[in-house]
């Protein structure tokens, strides 16, 4: 008599599942926007989400599967947008953030466990790169662009007015990952 266990296809295929559900989660959330000069969706909201829920690895993997969609012109960004063209424009810094906010959440997670404590400074210092990241990027493309542009604008533009509504998304993804987590194991 044979018995299923979790390593080998049935789990490979398992992870498949559930990094390619969290990759469309992230594009479902990037149509909900507010257009601004970046604009306000729940995409940070659904790049907690993943990592929480699925660890950093699986979560990890979800973001690039993401990126990479929207690399190759599915209109997985805010607007419905998609193509290369949309990651080096101002605001693809943001979005390569989220790639180097899932990083570090999982070096984080690797270095110092799954606990809840651990799970919400991840995030919080997870935002924080995606902020630097995305506004040094911002700055050398609109300065490209368009001309000089100060630090203090910039984070007026692209930082300041995220702030709170980024903390919210942040404590709404820790509390759903930790009541989903055991459920995506």
């Amino acid at each position: 008599m044979s018995t299923i266990t979790t390593t080998g296809p049935v789990s490979k295929t398992r992870d498949m599942v559930y990094i390619a559900m969290f990759a469309v989660l992230m594009a479902v959330c990037s149509w909900i926007s507010i257009p601004t000069t970046v604009p306000f969706t729940l995409q940070t909201f659904a790049v907690f989400m993943a990592v929480g829920c699925l660890g950093g690895k699986r979560g990890t993997m979800s973001v690039l599967v993401f990126l990479l969609m929207g690399a190759v012109g599915l209109p997985v960004f805010s607007g419905f947008t998609g193509g290369i063209g949309k990651l080096l424009g101002t605001t693809g810094g943001y979005l390569v953030g989220f790639l180097f906010s899932a990083l570090l959440m999982w070096a984080i997670e690797k270095f110092f466990g799954k606990k809840p404590v651990v799970l919400l400074l991840s995030m919080v210092l997870g935002l924080l790169v995606c902020y630097a990241l995305g506004t040094i990027w911002f700055m050398v493309v609109y300065t490209s662009q368009t001309g000089a542009v100060g630090l203090v604008a910039v984070l007026g533009w692209c930082v300041f007015p995220f702030v709170i509504p980024d903390l919210v998304k942040i404590a709404l993804a820790f509390v759903l990952s930790n009541k989903l987590r055991k459920y995506v194991a």
